[in-house]
């Protein structure tokens, strides 16, 4: 039996990955909690005996229908979510989530663009239109980091 997301025991790994090609990103719209409805970054959570490089590419295959040579670490980062108000007490005052997350450059190897998975909609998009998407303080960061890693490995810096 799977552990539930919501008010966990421990901790839950959560693995990301973002593909950066010809100035712009793809960004996924998520269709399960945490952030229904709200742009992010390609990812969902590890599986047990999975390594964090096997659940990247195997979220991004579900989520974009892309396969993905996972590059490098862009950053690891925790998500915690207290009760929302007019949440019964619950579960010894344990947070609603409670994610750590790491999300790595990702390059595309292959596959056809699409949602799938916890993926409602998908969409390209530049850096100067992170805006746009309403993303998190933190997706946003995350994914300024990897325009420059990108460039980076572009220019050889």
């Amino acid at each position: 039996m799977a552990a539930s997301r919501e008010y966990p025991e421990r901790p839950i790994v959560g693995v990301g990955g973002v593909i950066i090609e010809e100035g712009r990103t793809l960004l996924i719209r998520r269709g399960g909690e945490p952030l229904r409805g709200r742009w992010s970054i390609p990812g969902g959570t590890l599986e047990v005996g999975e390594t964090l490089f096997e659940g990247v590419e195997r979220e991004m295959l579900e989520e974009t229908g892309l396969t993905v040579k996972v590059l490098e670490l862009i950053e690891l980062f925790e998500r915690i979510s207290p009760q929302e108000a007019g949440d019964e007490p619950k579960k010894n005052g344990r947070p609603k989530f409670h994610f750590v997350i790491a999300d790595y450059l990702c390059e595309r190897i292959g596959g056809n663009i699409r949602a799938g998975g916890d993926a409602t909609d998908i969409v390209l998009a530049g850096e100067d239109e992170l805006e746009k998407y309403q993303l998190t303080e933190t997706a946003t960061r995350i994914l300024r980091k990897a325009f420059a890693l990108n460039r980076a490995r572009r220019t050889g810096e």
